[in-house]
């Protein structure tokens, strides 16, 4: 059985992959960096959303992609 979530696995593994990339530049592009960043931390947030749906009986496919001012304003 495959994965239902393996294609948000994939772009946070491909995310990751242009952070790491763009943090070992040094220099790299800090406007890109923090598009990334926050692409992330959405990404997280929808995974986050569809195993709690899916936990208590509900349609992962309902979760919805929030907006990265909504998720940035989580962390505490």
């Amino acid at each position: 059985m495959s994965d239902p979530d393996a294609g948000v696995l994939g772009h946070i593994n491909a995310l990751v992959d242009e952070e790491h990339r763009l943090r070992g530049e040094g220099s790299g592009d800090p406007a890109r960096l923090r598009e990334v960043e926050e692409e992330l931390d959405r990404c997280w947030d929808l995974l986050r959303q569809r195993r709690a749906r899916r936990e208590y009986g509900e349609d992962p496919d309902d979760a919805e992609v929030r907006s990265a001012s909504t998720v940035e304003n989580y962390r505490q």
